[in-house]
């Protein structure tokens, strides 16, 4: 028989890993949002919006900050785990679509992260490609 401190103790221990458990399953999944299926919130071109965070990052950051949005634009690089529209786009992908090609003209869908004014770069992450021309 175990004694009634021991019991505690061992009841506690149980009570502190599912919590933790818990707590680690919320923060690696449950921020990630679906934008595959979420409304886009904006539909703009490449040049459009980075004309509007070149001209003013506080209201832009306002209007776009993580929010999904489309971008339409040309893929200037590509990689494993991104694309770069324009230049100044850059898209974190979820899925690298092997038919992806420098050059082409595509229609991006993510979710603004940021504005880097030092390098002239808008981020984007959870991003997929919609429309490949």
């Amino acid at each position: 028989m175990m004694s009634k401190k021991v019991k505690i103790i061992f009841v506690s221990l149980i009570v502190i890993a599912l919590v933790g458990l818990l707590g680690y399953n919320y923060v690696m999944h449950g921020g990630e949002r679906n934008l595959t299926t979420e409304k886009t919130d904006f539909t703009v071109t490449s040049a459009n919006i980075t004309a509007e965070f070149t001209k003013d990052i506080e209201v832009s950051n306002k209007k776009y900050l993580e929010k999904a949005v489309a971008i339409t634009g040309t893929i200037t690089s590509v990689n494993a785990t991104e694309v770069i529209i324009d230049n100044t786009i850059i898209c974190n992908l979820k899925k690298l679509d092997s038919s992806t090609k420098k050059g082409q003209t595509a229609t991006v869908k993510g979710r603004i992260v940021g504005y880097d004014d030092l390098m002239g770069e808008l981020k984007l992450d959870q991003c997929f490609i919609i429309i490949n021309n």
